[in-house]
């Protein structure tokens, strides 16, 4: 079970935005290339349901990260992610454009990061989030902690955890087309 601060629980029944980084949030953070220099990532299908029971529910999720690849763009297509912002050195102007677009306050975003970069970011959001194995720097700032390392289920917890909180209910069924 995840590690909540006080006050998480009511803090998510604010969300609207669930944004995520990618390499140690989604993915274990390895990076796997072939000969030809061509990287390619794993992603947990469990966070893939997460990501899909959410979008269901009326929520709008985003990617945020610093690296630009082509398999996040097919992982984010797959799952109808709302916004995908890749090669974001400076990830909280990124945020920021999709709050204005979405006209949201930071107590509407919760997002999850592991490492340094996302500090800007985790400082400033209602639900500041990480993966069991996130870096001590973020792990102080969260109110939200999983209890799974990234890349094997700590993007479901929070998508469960933000779905419990708001009362909705469990959906039974994914259509049958989506991948996750």
């Amino acid at each position: 079970m995840a590690e909540l601060k006080y006050g998480a629980k009511k803090a998510a029944k604010k969300i609207k935005l669930l944004a995520f980084d990618v390499d140690g949030v989604m993915t274990d953070g390895s990076v796997t290339y072939d000969e030809n220099g061509v990287e390619y990532k794993t992603f947990n299908v469990k966070d893939g349901h997460g990501i899909v029971r959410v979008n269901k529910s009326g929520f709008i999720t985003a990617i945020i990260t610093a690296r630009n690849n082509g398999t996040v763009a097919h992982r984010a297509k797959n799952l109808n992610i709302t916004e995908v912002y890749q090669g974001q050195q400076y990830k909280l102007a990124a945020l920021e454009e999709i709050m204005k677009k979405y006209n949201l306050s930071y107590e509407n975003v919760a997002y999850m990061g592991d490492d340094i970069p996302d500090v800007c970011v985790l400082e400033k959001v209602g639900l500041a989030c990480c993966p069991k194995d996130a870096v001590q720097e973020v792990k102080r700032i969260c109110n939200f902690k999983s209890s799974i390392d990234g890349g094997r289920g700590a993007v479901r917890e929070l998508c469960d955890f933000i779905l419990d909180a708001n009362g909705i209910k469990k959906i039974a069924q994914i259509s049958e087309g989506q991948n996750n």
